[in-house]
């Protein structure tokens, strides 16, 4: 299973050091870190920076780029809903399910009644066992694991990035991706369930 999401990390520019001695607010700029995560395995597969101008819908081809192997689930919360993401994922692995819940306004396709697209599935899904029911079903509880991997990588990277060029930055949002999935790999329990 491949999940998807996206979150802020600051940078701050020149005024840093400014703002620290003076009480001057610096100026501050933010990038977005976008991570696909394994669920198996809980590591990160794939990880792009980009600035604020770019959406989150549109590094999800990036991200997939990134990834070897087929793929069986990608999940993603709705940020990501529409059909560009559906037709990105189906290049990429035609038998892969995609899992983003639909908007609250969100409409079915021209041809939801004679052959209904994934998107349109969870519409109809979501309209007859409602939100929560649909989640279920779709087993959407496990995007969980990305919002996990995020936390991991503010908590123990921190929130901040510490290059000042965006292709510093890129290099060093990889070396922090490269140092988490290593920790995991070093950490990880060998747990087993007890009778």
């Amino acid at each position: 299973m491949f999940r998807v999401d996206c979150r802020g990390a600051t940078r701050y520019g020149a005024g840093e050091w400014h703002r620290d001695k003076h009480g001057v607010r610096g100026r501050r700029t933010w990038r977005k870190l976008h991570l696909a995560v394994d669920a198996s395995t809980n590591t990160i597969v794939a990880a792009t920076l980009t600035t604020t101008d770019d959406g989150d819908a549109s590094q999800v081809g990036p991200l997939l780029d990134q990834t070897i192997g087929p793929i069986a689930t990608v999940m993603a919360d709705g940020a990501y809903d529409g059909d560009p993401i559906y037709h990105t994922v189906a290049q990429r692995d035609a038998g892969a399910m995609v899992v983003i819940p639909p908007r609250a306004t969100a409409v079915s396709g021209p041809t939801a009644a004679t052959e209904p697209t994934q998107r349109d599935q969870h519409i109809q899904s979501i309209a007859e066992r409602g939100r929560l029911g649909w989640q279920r079903q779709t087993d959407y509880g496990k995007r969980s694991k990305t919002e996990t991997a995020m936390a991991r990588y503010k908590r123990i990277l921190g929130g901040q990035l510490r290059a000042r060029t965006l292709p510093g930055q890129q290099a060093e949002a990889a070396i922090g991706v490269a140092v988490l999935n290593r920790m995991i790999g070093q950490a990880r329990p060998n747990s087993v369930r007890s009778a």
